[in-house]
């Protein structure tokens, strides 16, 4: 005999007994058992026993002006995009930087023009709390402006932008500066990439690299006490690649170069296959694989896809990264890979999918949660010995060609 069911057909012996108040149970007992218990001054019991309600009471800290960010996110970011942000922060320093992971961050939008660079992410470098980063061009152009003491300014976005260009101003929403930053920032690359050290096919990383080295001259020069990502990435030894080389001002100096017959070329291949060979010494010789994405665009895909690179065409036995955080403002369901979950990255092998609890998404404007997740890791981790992986690279890709050559050859 089939168990009897109560009204839209849930289990009588679950929700019909009236000992525990159940949404789907009978109502008008229910009703009168809270009644009888108000009228007697019963507190009523937390349901410990129901597997749903064994997360933390939200009881936050009152905050009164005192606190640090770490008591700020541990004790009142309870729910929504800010419980997201703490789990994020939480992820980020307790498994991500607990162990020798391999940490790689990605940067989409328009964040080092606002300051992130040298206020962010240049101390997470030097923490050793970033081993490689894959950046937008423009993030990598707009922060050269700084390392050549160049200025931007706060601005109004309700300013007219034809009276803007009328005047010489170029802004990104409400950071103005001077066109001339444009041109004398154009010029300090061309003269570089003029130097016999480009005149030869090279990885971004490279390239990156060598311009850092400039940079840190500059700096030097004018007294400017490190404000540069790229100055920065060159002291630290962090390679930073760049996913579409043509799509930025400084793909387009290049560019203009090669017109003059400049020898320069950024090749997407060496890209590729380093940043495989970069994740694949993390899964076998470090911790894991940990993958912090601001934004997402091109930048995210160019991390994930060193995975899929790995596995499906490299035929190397892999699993996935171990990690993954990102803050978007991107929907899922759009399409779009900005969007993605990590859940649909497992589909593809570029997540772990035994790792998927390891995986926050926060919805959130990446120049309010970059601060906020730097202070509360700096505030809770030690800094990591840095693994330069810059000087690292021909090894690293001496063990990928090994291990391609072992799967696919015997």
């Amino acid at each position: 005999m089939a168990e009897e069911r109560g009204r839209g057909g849930f289990k009588a012996s679950r929700h019909g007994n009236g000992k525990r108040a159940s949404a789907a149970g009978p109502k008008a007992s229910q009703k009168k058992a809270a009644e009888q218990r108000e009228a007697k001054g019963v507190k009523v019991a937390t349901k410990a026993t129901n597997k749903f309600l064994r997360g933390a009471r939200i009881d936050p800290r009152k905050i009164d002006g005192r606190e640090s960010v770490l008591d700020l996110i541990d004790g009142t970011f309870q729910a929504y995009n800010a419980g997201r942000l703490k789990e994020a922060a939480q992820l980020f320093s307790t498994k991500m930087l607990a162990k020798d992971t391999t940490v790689g961050m990605t940067l989409t939008g328009a964040l080092t023009p606002a300051g992130l660079g040298m206020s962010a992410i240049i101390p997470l470098m030097e923490a050793g709390f970033v081993d490689w980063i894959i950046s937008t061009g423009a993030n990598l152009y707009h922060d050269t402006h700084f390392g050549l003491g160049l200025s931007m300014h706060r601005g109004n976005p309700q300013e007219s932008d034809v009276v803007l260009r009328e005047e010489g101003v170029v802004r990104i929403y409400d950071i103005f500066f001077d066109y001339d930053v444009l041109l004398s920032t154009d010029a300090f690359f061309r003269k570089v990439i003029r130097a016999p050290e480009f005149q030869r096919p090279m990885s971004s990383a490279e390239f990156h690299y060598l311009c850092g080295k400039y940079l840190v001259e500059r700096e030097k020069a004018l007294g400017i006490p490190q404000k540069s990502v790229l100055a920065a990435a060159y002291r630290c030894g962090v390679p930073i690649y760049t996913s579409s080389p043509g799509d930025s001002s400084i793909g387009m100096n290049v560019a203009a170069l090669a017109l003059e017959g400049g020898g320069c070329v950024i090749d997407p291949n060496l890209d590729v296959n380093e940043t495989a060979s970069i994740v694949l010494n993390a899964k076998r010789n470090t911790a894991g694989s940990a993958i912090v994405i601001f934004g997402g665009g091109s930048p995210k895909n160019f991390a994930l896809q060193t995975e899929p690179q790995i596995q499906e065409v490299l035929g190397i036995d892999e699993k996935g990264h171990d990690y993954f955080l990102q803050i978007t403002d991107a929907r899922p369901d759009t399409g779009g890979l900005s969007g993605a979950t990590p859940a649909e990255a497992v589909s593809w092998g570029k997540i772990d999918p035994n790792r998927l609890p390891d995986a926050v998404v926060c919805y959130l404007d990446s120049t309010i949660a970059m601060p906020l997740l730097t202070s509360y890791a700096l505030g809770k981790v030690k800094p990591r010995k840095l693994k330069r992986l810059y000087d690292k690279r021909p090894a690293l890709m001496a063990k990928l060609k090994a291990e391609f050559a072992k799967a696919n050859h015997g």
